[in-house]
């Protein structure tokens, strides 16, 4: 079995969010590409309604199980969850779920991970987590120096340079250093992964306005535009600093393949905007494929019946296109 034959891992993600309902539900779309789901096929079969359950003891089962239900393998919990009440004793389990996961794609058994949404503060509450997230956890599983996170949908890719810390606390965080490396990496993720061969990057300022010519804030003239010469005078294709709320209309987005932004929101709210149900969360710079459905984990719908898989089901599919790229088109 080739990388990109494998199977994609899914991770359990929060069992008391919609993680479980969205997994079973990209299952029965009939048009995902095969995985298996790491969890607690007791507590699935509460959520798997109809849809057929399959125990695999080896991911080298999913193909044959996956023609006749969800296959899992097994990531026991230590108790039962209810819909919407995250429980802090079933922390430990989550994470064991993407450590297998990763594994499991470092011995070749899986083609990528797809994580399933987690709960931060329910990991550093119940299992003593010590990451911002999973990017950052992934990065240390992987010995990657700057996991970066691109979010990726149909109509946009944003990449934030910095991304899980208070507002406040962006000026200081953000330096000449940071922005390139963070551009390194992405140039370097759209050539790899999604053949693009001389990617466009586009960069915001930090202030509005761009900074106004430094009327408005200085990041522009003395850390922002810097860093965008160093990158073109690499060879790298980067334009900026724009004013962000002129960058995201139709005719800029022809403009360009991606956009930095210099924090968290000013990216994350256009590309949820107009890609919320197709978003994928794609980290770039890692040793191994992996993608996120561009959501959380919904505590308050759980258990409803109203999520959506939609978004899983791209990140599935975006795993699979990376895998069978980085195997050259196998």
């Amino acid at each position: 079995m080739t990388p990109a034959q494998a199977p994609i891992a899914l991770t359990m993600g929060d069992p008391a969010g919609i993680g479980p309902e969205i997994a079973v539900r990209a299952w029965s779309r009939g048009t995902a590409p095969p995985f298996f789901l790491i969890a607690d096929p007791d507590h699935l079969s509460t959520v798997a309604g109809p849809v057929p359950l399959v125990e695999i003891a080896d991911p080298a089962d999913t193909a044959d199980a996956f023609a006749r239900g969800l296959p899992v393998l097994r990531e026991a919990l230590f108790t039962a969850p209810v819909p919407g009440r995250p429980e802090g004793r079933n922390a430990a389990a989550v994470v064991r779920s993407i450590d297998r996961a990763v594994s499991l794609v470092g011995s070749g058994a899986a083609a990528a991970v797809v994580t399933n949404p987690i709960s931060k503060k329910v990991l550093k509450d119940g299992a003593g987590f010590a990451f911002p997230g999973h990017t950052e956890y992934l990065g240390a599983l992987g010995n990657a120096p700057l996991p970066v996170m691109m979010i990726a949908g149909p109509s946009l890719r944003v990449v934030p340079v910095t991304i899980h810390i208070p507002l406040a606390a962006v000026p200081a965080a953000l330096s000449r250093d940071l922005i390139l490396e963070t551009a390194r990496v992405t140039a370097e993720g759209l050539r790899h992964d999604f053949a693009i061969d001389r990617p466009r990057l586009a960069l915001t300022g930090l202030n509005p306005h761009a900074g106004e010519g430094g009327a408005m804030g200085r990041e522009e003239i003395e850390v922002i535009a810097p860093a965008i010469e160093v990158l073109r005078a690499e060879g790298i294709a980067a334009s900026g600093p724009h004013p962000a709320d002129a960058l995201f209309h139709a005719r800029a987005r022809e403009g360009y393949d991606v956009v930095l932004t210099m924090y968290h929101d000013q990216g994350l709210i256009p590309v949820k905007t107009l890609d919320f149900d197709q978003g994928v969360n794609v980290t770039l710079g890692l040793p191994f494929i992996r993608t996120s459905p561009d959501h959380g984990t919904a505590f308050d719908i759980a258990g409803t019946g109203r999520a959506r898989p939609d978004s899983l089901l791209a990140a599935l599919a975006m795993a699979a296109d990376i895998a069978r790229l980085r195997a050259g088109g196998a």
